[in-house]
């Protein structure tokens, strides 16, 4: 009797072990449970929500991320019911946004970027042969008045000094942008030459725009057909196709470079006056507030986000140090450059149309 006792007594207590070892893993499942996450997001940091040291780093704080891309400026008429949050690249259509799903405030802005023109060495010296442009190593300062100035007189590169030994560098000069009804870095660019083209005052009225419609509307004619995101831009650019100046994110510079692809003719040319894209998150719930705080605050996160390129708001410190290596490419501080306020999102729609014509 004794042994059959024994072997029963062991018997219970295996199950006993088999049910805490069951319950432990049913506890671990619930307790590493994810949130699901509906985020609209605009199409640049499509890459940071695909990475997959992104995605584990955020299942680690219990989220789980359904993405989807729109443009920045579309995404004020989409329906956003059902999500989470929209991450547009700006400061004004996430205000747009804020203000028709009465989103509270403040916004949460995770990182941002500056806007860049791109330029093959060859284009970069002879803008700075003809004061456009102050050169140091592979990158330096665009002189926006100059450069204004160049445009507003139809200026070709045959008339600058020093084009005649580059087969490429033909025609009007002017900087490829994107469409700026429809494409952030587009509208930001027309917020940063119009600010420059007015003396300094940022366009808060109808008779603003006025003023500066006649330039910004040369500024986009001359480029005839624009593409309607700057992945598209940065992609022709890079494969040594397009215009031979382009108005890029900084970010796209930064990740490409972080890759260790090498450019030996690249120049990135910071405009003296431009407008950064502070990616703004606009929570429509709860949990689409948490996430945003969680994407400004991580430090894992802050640091896959200067990863992919961007700047981590409140610290240029884990910029700097992250691209040291890249020094001679970017603006690690951003020294001498100066951020244009930018307009309202009526007033940048209103500025986009008529330059559009």
């Amino acid at each position: 009797m004794r042994r059959i006792a024994g072997i029963v007594l062991a018997v219970l207590l295996v199950g006993g072990v088999v049910a805490a070892v069951v319950a432990g893993r049913d506890n671990g499942d619930k307790s590493t449970a994810t949130k699901t996450v509906r985020a609209m997001i605009g199409s640049e940091k499509a890459e940071f929500f695909a990475d997959p040291d992104v995605v584990k780093a955020l299942a680690a704080k219990g989220y789980t991320v359904q993405a989807e891309t729109s443009g920045s400026w579309a995404m004020e008429g989409l329906d956003l019911k059902g999500y989470d949050l929209a991450f547009p690249s700006s400061q004004a259509p996430a205000d747009e946004l804020a203000a028709k799903y009465k989103a509270r405030q403040p916004l949460p802005v995770p990182f941002y970027s500056p806007l860049v023109v791109l330029a093959h060495r060859g284009a970069a010296e002879v803008l700075a042969d003809n004061g456009l442009a102050v050169l140091d190593k592979n990158r330096g300062t665009l002189k926006m008045g100059a450069y204004l100035d160049a445009a507003e007189r139809d200026r070709t590169w045959q008339q600058l000094k020093g084009a005649e030994k580059y087969g490429e560098l033909t025609g009007t000069l002017y900087i490829a942008t994107t469409d700026p009804e429809t494409s952030n870095s587009g509208a930001l660019y027309l917020a940063a030459t119009s600010y420059v083209a007015a003396g300094g005052k940022v366009a808060a009225s109808e008779a603003d725009v006025d003023r500066t419609a006649p330039l910004m509307r040369k500024l986009v004619s001359v480029q005839g057909a624009q593409q309607s995101s700057t992945d598209a831009a940065f992609r022709d650019f890079v494969s040594g196709a397009g215009n031979p100046l382009v108005l890029v994110y900084e970010s796209q510079v930064a990740a490409l470079l972080h890759d260790k692809q090498s450019f030996d003719d690249l120049t990135v040319l910071y405009p003296d006056t431009t407008a950064n894209s502070d990616h703004t998150v606009v929570p429509l719930t709860d949990n689409g507030r948490a996430f945003g705080e969680l994407l400004s605050n991580d430090p894992e996160l802050r640091e896959l986000a200067v990863r992919h390129g961007f700047r981590p708001q409140g610290a240029t410190a884990e910029f700097t140090k992250a691209t040291g290596a890249h020094a001679a490419y970017l603006n690690q501080k951003l020294t001498g450059i100066r951020q244009a306020p930018v307009p309202t999102s009526e007033v940048l729609h209103e500025m986009a149309r008529r330059a559009r014509g």
